[in-house]
């Protein structure tokens, strides 16, 4: 199952300065084991020493954020598109 992903460009040192890729999973949890074969050392990028993701980060599954659906359990199709997206905070 396909799924395209959208990546921020300061992960973007992973991904050989790809902005998208393809990759597969049928949650978000099995997606960040596939960036990670991909594109070797992003997961400690994604996650914390738990496995979350980081506080900073939010993934988006076709533009819904995975904190009001399952979480990293959100289940996954092909075709759906994940957005990796930096928080920004300011005042």
């Amino acid at each position: 199952m396909a799924v395209k992903v959208l990546v921020p460009t300061p992960l973007q040192k992973f991904t050989n300065n790809q902005a998208t890729l393809q990759c597969e999973g049928s949650n978000i949890l099995e997606l960040i084991d596939s960036l990670e074969t991909h594109c070797p050392g992003i997961k400690n990028s994604l996650c914390d020493d738990q496995g979350e993701p980081r506080r900073f980060l939010n993934f988006y599954v076709n533009s819904e954020d995975i904190r009001f659906l399952d979480g990293t359990k959100t289940q996954l199709k092909d075709g759906d598109e994940v957005s990796i997206v930096p928080a920004v905070a300011g005042g």
